[in-house]
Order: structure tokens, then sequence, then C-alpha cells
């Protein structure tokens, strides 16, 4: 069963549509995803031209969170495959354009980043009926907090046999999925991270859970664009005030 999504009303969606999977597409030399890509934006680098190729697969994987009206945060991700072709599976032949992959997995957090639900729904899948009966094992996600080793939990509770490998391939999207959208609507990005350690979600944690002034802003430290010594925290971001010796 399909999870329930909701959609932009300002957006007019076929009835025969398919939310996550793409159109089909033909062989063609060179061919991109121009979705992912803004043209409005200044400071684009496009990869080089290729040589002349066919495309024989796409796979995308997209995230998007939802404040809740009851004060928690969805954050649903999804996994699809393509092959611009018929495929002959074990189930029987999916036809061009038709995906071999649709698996959807939500989570519900706190504004902790504690996860408080989760569950998973493989809408098309190579083995059908057979695919599915991992879906439920999902559910070992709660408790976890996004902060806190959870790229690492979610392998050990959902690694080999007991889950999907894709559906647990999504699991390490989650942590900084959530971030990225609370960074601004939840936490104010000037501060150390609120509501867990000052880690990534592969980190242990023995944070207060609490701003700091002490710290520096969250995101600093932990990309090569946004190291200590680099040029956007020395000119973009001079005017915040922490100790420098951090």
């Amino acid at each position: 069963m399909r999870l329930p999504r909701t959609r932009p009303t300002s957006i007019a969606v076929p009835p025969t549509a398919v939310p996550c999977a793409f159109r089909p597409v033909s062989n063609t030399q060179y061919a991109k995803i121009r979705g992912f890509s803004n043209p409005a934006f200044p400071f684009r680098m496009p990869l080089s031209q290729p040589v002349s190729r066919q495309l024989r697969q796409r796979r995308a994987i997209r995230a998007e969170a939802y404040e809740r009206a009851d004060g928690l945060w969805d954050v649903e991700a999804c996994l699809t495959d393509e092959k611009p072709r018929d495929v002959v599976l074990a189930s029987g032949v999916r036809p061009n354009g038709q995906s071999i992959h649709e698996l959807w997995l939500r989570i519900t957090i706190d504004r902790k980043l504690n996860v408080v639900d989760a569950e998973a729904s493989s809408d098309w899948v190579p083995y059908l009926g057979l695919c599915q009966a991992s879906n439920p094992a999902y559910r070992a996600l709660i408790g976890l907090n996004l902060r806190q080793n959870f790229r690492r939990a979610a392998a050990r509770l959902l690694g080999g046999t007991v889950g999907c490998t894709h559906l647990t391939e999504l699991c390490a999207i989650l942590p900084t999925a959530a971030i990225q959208v609370f960074a601004g609507d939840v936490w104010n990005t000037n501060k150390g991270a609120p509501g867990g350690s000052d880690s990534s979600g592969d980190e242990s944690s023995a944070s207060t859970g609490k701003h700091s002034n002490d710290k520096p802003p969250f995101q600093l430290g932990r990309c090569h664009a946004l190291r200590f010594d680099g040029e956007a925290v020395q000119q973009l971001l001079s005017a915040l005030v922490w100790p420098r010796s951090v």
C-alpha cells in the first residue's frame, strides 16, 4: 500500500502520473535530469561533455520534509530505478518507463531528532509479494536519534537479510535531510546545534541539547567549503563571534 502523501495544490498532476518515477526516456547520446539543475544559480559547474553514449539505467533518490500539525516532522525518502527498455524480471516483463523499484521510507521525528515513528512501502519491486515482506522491519528505526550513530545503527538493525538493500540505503540520507530542513526553521544556524550532539549522524553525542554561544555554528568544520581556515568562514561568516580557539 502506497504511503499517503500530500501534493502542492498549485501543481496539476495527471491521475495516471507516478509521483516519484521519471517519464519514459529514449536512448539519447546525452541524457540529463533537468529537474536536478537550476539554471538561475550563478555558480553552476556542469560535468564535462561525455562521449557518445546511451542511457541504460536511471536511479533517482529524493527526500522531502514536512512540518506536521501536531508539532512533529515527517521526512520521506524515495528511490526509483528505471530502464529505457522492456525488462524481463522473475515476475514478468516490466515495460519501458515503468519502475523496477519504487521504494518509500518515512520517519517521524521530534525537534530533538528522535525517531518516534517509521514505516516503509515497496510500491514497485522485482519480486512481487516477496520484497514487501521486509517493510515492517523498518519500525526498528523508532527510538534512534538522527545525530547519534544513526547510520551505523540502521545498518546493524536492517543490514543483510533483515531488510531491503535499497530501503536501507535510504536510511543514510535521512540525517542530513532532516538537518537541512531544521537549519533556519527549527535551529538558529548561528549557534551550536541544539537537539543533540554537534556530531554527524555517524558520531556519538555528549551534548546537553541546548544552544551555546561558546560554540561555532554547527555547520562549520564539517565540509571543505566550511572549513575553519577557508574563505567562506573568513569572509562570509566573519561577523559571527565565537571562541576561535575551538
